[in-house]
């Protein structure tokens, strides 16, 4: 045995392009950063509620700008691509077996899709949208 095994290089910056799964791995990553400043802004929301109607109208003049505009359409289709990116994980992470079979990965991730739109219409209908 030698002593000194061959190390393969490994670019710390590139090293994702390699393969389309890392790529998609390193996107839903991405993905996260945008959700967290969006989380942050909903949270600067609830300061400036907080602060007085006057402070609240001023945030939500702000969101009407056109830069905000885009960055919410930005975060709302990289979290719909964090959504689907972890439901179809799913059945991997969670593999339901019954006796000696295990579920397909079709019927798990479609158990979290169901409950997914379950709920988003429940909160749609308990904020009055219908």
């Amino acid at each position: 045995m030698s002593r000194r095994p061959y190390v393969r290089e490994v670019s710390p910056t590139s090293w994702y392009f390699r393969m389309p799964r890392y790529m998609r791995y390193m996107a839903r990553e991405v993905t996260s950063v945008f959700i967290g400043i969006y989380t942050v802004i909903l949270l600067v929301g609830l300061a400036r509620l907080s602060d007085g109607d006057l402070a609240y109208q001023g945030y939500l003049a702000a969101l009407r700008q056109p830069s905000s505009i885009v960055f919410h359409v930005l975060a709302l289709a990289f979290s719909l691509y964090n959504s689907f990116t972890w439901f179809n994980v799913a059945p991997k992470a969670l593999p339901i077996q019954i006796g000696e079979e295990f579920m397909p990965d079709s019927v798990v991730a479609g158990g979290h899709y169901v409950v997914w739109v379950a709920l988003s219409l429940f909160i749609l209908f308990w904020a009055g949208v219908f």
